[in-house]
């Protein structure tokens, strides 16, 4: 899934882009995506178990601990749902997780000429992909049937 991910958000993860990891879990994928936007770029990956962005830090130390340093990367713990207005707007957002409805408050935060690649649905998933214009008008494909964990908070995954 991550290089499907990749590949739809290709052109979007351009060097001095900024992007939004939503559920980054280990930083796999959010370092992947800084690669692609170094040097000058940003990547922001947000999990709302701090474990999780912990583990993501340790993980991105191992081999490219500079990219946290400078500020290519940002790991946060929070609802990501609610997207990071701190640090957007946002050229590309990717969402690790299913959301139920549409993602409006994300949407907000997607750059004009922006792509987010999420998956939506409850029983049947698919993944969508939304497209910014440079208007801002918003169009949304879906392209591709799946099955991921929903998206969440905390408390909702514990109780």
């Amino acid at each position: 899934m991550h290089a499907y991910a990749l590949e739809y958000l290709e052109e979007y993860l351009k060097p001095g882009n900024k992007v939004l990891d939503v559920g980054s879990g280990s930083g796999y994928l959010t370092a992947c995506m800084a690669a692609m936007v170094k040097p000058n770029g940003l990547v922001v990956g947000i999990d709302h178990v701090k474990q999780l962005v912990d583990l993501s830090i340790s993980n991105i130390s191992a081999s490219n601990r500079e990219w946290l340093d400078t500020g290519l990367i940002k790991m946060v713990t929070g609802d990501g749902r609610k997207g990071c207005i701190e640090y957007g707007p946002y050229d590309c957002i990717h969402v690790g997780a299913a959301s139920p409805t549409e993602p409006i408050e994300l949407i907000n935060q997607l750059k004009n000429n922006g792509r987010m690649f999420i998956p939506i649905g409850a029983d049947s998933q698919q993944i969508y992909v939304y497209t910014k214009d440079n208007e801002g008008r918003v169009s949304k494909d879906a392209v591709l049937g799946v099955i991921y964990v929903p998206l969440t908070d905390l408390q909702k995954q514990i109780g």
